[in-house]
């Protein structure tokens, strides 16, 4: 689908919703918002090495037919070259990532990597290795997505290992 709003266009190539429907299929979920202090903010910078540029964090909790947490799921939307994405990076129940789903693509697409490249983020945690021409490889042509979408991640595992130290789980 094709959203044009003023002389922006805006591709969105999967809704929050079936984002969420297909990470944690019969599972219900709760949308919660983060609200992270100065010194949360710092602890995820210095931890993720990527910018916080904003004190909340949107997150969904998930949870199976029983009330067990399964997982999360966190919006982070940020500039790609000038114009922003947004990415869904859902998070297993022991935190690692499970899945990154491109929610929303402002740049044109030919900038976007093939949709098998984000299944490289599948099992990483916040670690030296989840880096570009480590644990993940660089995309020619798609280098400051890679960039991005690499400190997305690392953001967002940052941000959940913070909420989890305070208890906000």
């Amino acid at each position: 689908m094709l959203l044009v709003g003023g002389t922006a266009q805006s591709t969105v190539l999967i809704t929050v919703e079936e984002a969420l429907e297909q990470a944690f299929p019969g599972s219900t979920t709760d949308r919660q918002t983060l609200f992270l202090s100065d010194e949360q903010r710092e602890a995820v910078e210095r931890e993720s090495g990527a910018e916080v540029t904003s004190a909340l964090a949107t997150r969904y909790e998930a949870r199976d037919e029983k009330g067990t947490v399964i997982g999360w799921a966190y919006l982070d939307t940020h500039r790609v070259r000038t114009l922003p994405e947004t990415l869904m990076i859902v998070l297993d129940g022991d935190g690692t990532v499970k899945r990154v789903e491109v929610v929303t693509f402002r740049e044109p697409l030919e900038y976007m990597p093939r949709e098998g490249w984000y299944g490289q983020y599948e099992g990483q945690q916040l670690d030296q290795d989840l880096a570009l021409k480590r644990d993940i490889r660089p995309v020619t042509g798609a280098t400051l997505t890679a960039r991005a979408t690499t400190a997305a991640v690392r953001r967002i595992l940052a941000i959940h290992e913070v909420a989890s130290e305070e208890g906000e789980q």
